[in-house]
């Protein structure tokens, strides 16, 4: 329940800022014509485009794996449940805030979309502290607060949600480097190697969807969508790391 709390809190907070007019001049995109995939007429709204609206399904299904997923010799160690079980949720609420999204097309959901993509990846810091040195409430205040905030950045420059989004991905991957080196082994640096390359591959087709779309193989199952796989992959990667060195921790810690 707590970790339901934690998590439904600053999405609250979130939703009711980006229903103002805070966030006007952020660059968002409310248009179909930003996306390859063909807008299909005769479909209701949350289905205006199949592929991309059906892929959400799966942050969702993810995340519900995931919260049921108890963590093998960690049952005594309860940061490491609540951590997870925080990620966990982010990846369920997720996938239901792009679906509205497209079907809508209304800016208050493009700017939740761009914005909850920042503390998911901050959440990564917290959970490599949480390995390296135990639970800090104060480490995870301060880290998922400067996420927050850092959104910001999108109200200064039209590239400030990049700029962000960028930082946070270098950030989680170094913490990533850092905890693989004091409490990894070879399947979980499979299992880095492998959330590096995903979100690699996410960030990779989003960009390139108009390209590819040249291509025939990419004309229905578009850039975006598979972006989208890399991305739910990349969520189910890293839970795979993590956990493995949570529970690597776990057994030193004995």
């Amino acid at each position: 329940m707590s970790a339901v709390v934690h998590v439904l809190i600053p999405i609250a907070l979130c939703v009711t800022l980006a229903n103002t007019d805070i966030f006007d001049k952020v660059l968002v995109d409310v248009s179909y014509d930003h996306y390859a995939e063909k807008k299909v007429d005769d479909l209701p709204a949350f289905l205006a485009m199949p592929f991309n609206c059906l892929i959400n399904v799966g942050y969702i299904l993810l995340g519900i794996y995931w919260l049921f997923q108890r963590l093998s010799d960690c049952k005594d160690s309860r940061p490491a449940t609540y951590t997870k079980d925080v990620f966990a949720l982010m990846a369920v609420v997720y996938g239901p805030v792009q679906w509205v999204r497209l079907a809508t097309l209304r800016r208050a959901p493009s700017v939740l979309d761009q914005w909850f993509t920042l503390p998911i990846f901050a959440w990564v810091l917290v959970w490599c502290n949480v390995i390296v040195n135990g639970w800090s409430s104060r480490y995870a205040l301060m880290v998922e607060s400067c996420s927050f905030l850092s959104y910001g950045l999108a109200l200064c420059h039209d590239r400030g949600f990049e700029v962000a989004l960028g930082c946070h991905i270098a950030f989680a991957v170094y913490k990533g480097v850092r905890a693989q080196m004091s409490h990894g082994d070879k399947m979980s640096m499979r299992y880095l190697l492998l959330a590096v390359l995903s979100c690699c591959g996410f960030v990779a087709l989003k960009l390139l969807d108009h390209t590819l779309a040249e291509y025939w193989m990419f004309q229905n199952l578009t850039g975006h969508f598979w972006s989208k796989v890399c991305d739910i992959l990349q969520f189910h990667y890293s839970f795979c790391f993590l956990t493995r060195l949570s529970e690597s921790a776990h057994k030193r810690s004995l």
